[in-house]
């Protein structure tokens, strides 16, 4: 985990929470007359609070005006969790290719939409205070040290992680980042003889597939050999290089599991 996860932003603190919605039992027509009022094109369709489908612009486009939103809607959903990262969500609607998520609380009712938009909003936010000097403070704070940084490029090979997993679907996205040449810079610690890794291990691991033998870098240099707790934690994990780091599949990421977890629901109501 990096040394900043507790402080990465949720889907909470960038969700719409003001939603337009539509019942099952509304007619085509009816929906078709809001998404031509606002700037909608799609809603979430509840039944007596209860989120049950999606009812998009192209789930009307062949479908009679006569039609009710429970014959036309998509029950295949996918949904995201207020308290879930907001990057978790960014990744799904990247790879989904959908625009907006609805969000959902534990009692499994709507409680918000994250959108492509808000995820944008937060990526600009995000550009201020530098993460780099945030790390830098914490651990000049927590070890009595004083650091310096440079911009410098490091040997993919020399790199120690200190995270022991990270997700199929954001490697894949690292992968395409790195061929086309739009990838940000890694984060490392540079001790007297290790050069440890607190941000960028999905881009580290990628350039490792890719062949890549540098990656560019924000370099923290530490000149005294200081166990930090993140290598700590690393060593207990068996994790000593990146090849030792476990790639999640997409399937077992927390958005599709609470997914899963609806959809199994719904199909259990329904066999009933």
């Amino acid at each position: 985990m990096s040394i900043d996860d507790k402080k990465r932003p949720k889907v909470k603190d960038y969700m719409t929470t003001d939603v337009v919605a539509v019942r099952p039992d509304q007619g085509v027509d009816e929906v078709v007359e809001l998404m031509r009022a606002g700037e909608h094109d799609g809603f979430p369709v509840l039944d007596d609070g209860n989120l049950v489908g999606y009812v998009s612009s192209y789930d009307l486009i062949m479908n009679d005006s006569n039609d009710l939103v429970a014959d036309v809607m998509s029950r295949s959903l996918l949904v995201a969790h207020p308290s879930m990262d907001l990057d978790d969500a960014a990744r799904v609607l990247f790879r989904s290719g959908m625009s907006k998520l609805p969000v959902i609380d534990d009692n499994e009712r709507l409680v918000g939409i994250i959108t492509n938009t808000d995820v944008i909003r937060s990526q600009i936010e995000r550009a201020h205070p530098d993460k780099v000097s945030k790390i830098k403070k914490m651990i000049e704070s927590l070890h009595d040290v004083h650091l310096t940084v440079k911009r410098g490029y490091v040997n993919v090979e020399d790199i120690t992680p200190t995270q022991s997993k990270i997700y199929g679907d954001e490697l894949e996205g690292r992968i395409y980042e790195l061929k086309k040449g739009l990838n940000e810079p890694i984060i490392v610690i540079k001790k007297p003889n290790k050069v440890v890794l607190v941000d960028g291990h999905h881009r580290a691991v990628a350039a490792t597939q890719l062949g890549i033998k540098e990656l560019d870098a924000y370099i923290i240099n530490m000149d005294e050999d200081i166990k930090l707790g993140l290598e700590a934690t690393a060593e207990k994990e068996g994790v000593k290089t990146l090849k030792d780091i476990t790639i999640l599949d997409y399937a077992k990421h927390p958005l599709i599991e609470v997914t899963e977890r609806l959809m199994r629901k719904d199909a259990d109501h329904v066999s009933e």
